[in-house]
């Protein structure tokens, strides 16, 4: 698993949206590396780290983060994953609870996919298998991934999300979105953390209410964080504004 390692400090391991790598992170990237040991790993088939030929299961993706820990000599980090990055730190949650000491939740969700979800998913696998993902892919994804706020006054936010999109392996495009139409609810879950959490929310995000942040928050003993004047990826869209909640929330997200 390829990663990228900044600062020094409290570890904050962050994991990106799909179809991301740990690009993700860059423009809020040296903010937090002021007040954390930031690593930010490639999740598998993204970036510099191979898809291989694992079955599409986001708990092959979690096992890649612990062995991550284990390299590293990582024995507690504060986990923090935006979108399919924060499925991926619940299934972490799930596989090795001794290994978070505190959680970072970023427009993202801990219910499972409804059919009609898994079947768009399928669908999304299938044609990048079978025609690429040029052109079609950031046509379908950057009006609902980035903010209204974004689209119209953040072109440079916009270009770096297309490229990005543009880049994106289609057979990394498929595994991980069968492996994300797979993956259990993660309620009970978060309910048994008994971690702190800091659940941050797009308040222009048009793939997850409200709603979903503020019922995640109350499984977690907390209240969510909207961050006005973003979407789906506020690393890129207002990493200074992220940057601020994070920094403010280490000191109580970890416990050495």
């Amino acid at each position: 698993m390829h990663f990228s390692d900044t600062g020094t400090g409290i570890p904050l391991v962050l994991l990106p949206a799909f179809p991301f790598d740990s690009r993700l992170w860059d423009r809020a990237r040296t903010g937090l590396a002021e007040y954390a040991r930031v690593i930010t790993p490639d999740p598998r088939g993204f970036g510099r780290t191979p898809l291989d030929d694992a079955e599409p299961d986001l708990a092959v993706v979690a096992a890649d983060v612990v062995a991550l820990l284990d390299r590293l000599s990582l024995d507690r980090v504060v986990l923090g994953g935006c979108s399919m990055g924060g499925y991926v730190a619940m299934a972490v949650l799930r596989l090795a609870p001794e290994r978070v000491g505190g959680l970072v939740l970023i427009d993202t969700r801990p219910a499972a996919d409804v059919q009609q979800a898994k079947e768009n998913r399928y669908a999304m696998a299938e044609r990048a298998e079978r025609e690429g993902v040029a052109g079609w892919l950031a046509d379908q994804m950057l009006p609902v991934l980035l903010g209204p706020t974004t689209l119209e006054r953040r072109p440079d936010v916009v270009d770096t999300v297309r490229r990005l999109l543009e880049e994106a392996p289609p057979a990394s495009v498929a595994w991980a979105q069968r492996a994300m139409a797979a993956r259990p609810d993660s309620s009970a879950t978060l309910r048994e953390a008994g971690v702190p959490a800091l659940i941050l929310h797009g308040e222009q995000d048009a793939l997850i209410p409200t709603e979903a942040a503020d019922g995640m928050a109350e499984l977690l003993g907390t209240e969510a964080v909207v961050l006005p004047e973003t979407g789906h990826l506020p690393p890129l869209e207002v990493p200074a504004e992220l940057t601020a909640a994070v920094s403010g929330f280490l000191p109580l997200g970890f416990e050495r």
